[in-house]
């Protein structure tokens, strides 16, 4: 979202200084290139789950796959298809999904508002858990695969996502479940060296204290409410799925760096 602001904004400027382009013109050429911006957000997303289906399937065998997903990452999310949701997707298509699980995503509920609602609308055999099962998930089934998205990946790996995968990162550590970032290309920022950088947003604290208008929290009662954490690369241990292939954290930057020059 950053780059393209950052994008649009750079060409309206060089195009209001072209002369011979009317108004209409110059909305008419942007509204196209965002379009195809939208058809290219599809495919990446598409090649994403592709990759990263195939990574997780062949570590199974000819078994399918039970995910474990964290907050929204499908086509409510993305331009239609999705990242994480996305390798869901494509295992769903292959016929080798045989079971998803997602959090519900405290405080804000993405995971029971969204992706719940995409599961059931993609008629996948699914199932929402509170975010404080995810341990007694992993101990009592066996999961295949953590896959969750990613708000930013900076240049060691680290990567920032919904609060809730920092921990889920180090269950899945734990009980030796293979941990994946989807990560389009686009979300990858290697201006930052490491996760320490990365600016975390703190959210209201009503997100905490009240459901749909509702207080459910003891008045008074303090609140702290980051939105991301940050989860270390050597916790990423199934690797982060882009549109180029599936990667390590420590060679995500050369690998995208080679893709991109080609």
């Amino acid at each position: 979202m950053l780059d393209a602001a950052k994008l649009y904004t750079a060409r309206m400027t060089e195009y209001a200084k072209q002369p011979d382009l009317t108004p209409d013109v110059i909305k008419n050429k942007i509204v196209t290139e965002i379009e195809q911006m939208l058809e290219d957000d599809v495919n990446v997303n598409k090649r994403m789950g592709q990759y990263g289906g195939e990574d997780i399937l062949g570590g199974l065998g000819n078994s399918s796959a039970t995910i474990l997903t964290h907050c929204n990452t499908g086509s409510l999310a993305t331009a239609g298809y999705g990242t994480a949701l996305g390798v869901v997707r494509y295992l769903q298509s292959k016929q080798k999904l045989d079971h998803v699980y997602c959090t519900e995503t405290r405080p804000y509920n993405q995971g029971a508002r969204l992706t719940a609602y995409e599961i059931v609308y993609e008629k996948m055999p699914g199932t929402l858990i509170c975010d404080s099962m995810v341990a007694m998930l992993m101990k009592k089934n066996k999961i295949s695969a953590v896959i969750v998205g990613a708000d930013r990946v900076v240049a060691n790996g680290d990567a920032a996502n919904k609060i809730g995968t920092y921990q889920i990162a180090i269950v899945a550590k734990h009980h030796g479940v293979p941990f994946y970032v989807a990560c389009p290309s686009t979300t990858y920022d290697d201006t930052l060296p490491d996760g320490d950088h990365i600016v975390i947003e703190e959210r209201p604290h009503g997100e905490m204290t009240s459901v749909n208008g509702t207080r459910i929290a003891a008045p008074g009662i303090g609140c702290w409410n980051p939105a991301f954490d940050v989860t270390p690369g050597e916790l990423i241990t199934g690797g982060i799925i882009t549109e180029f292939g599936v990667f390590k954290p420590s060679e995500l930057q050369q690998k995208i760096r080679q893709a991109k020059s080609k």
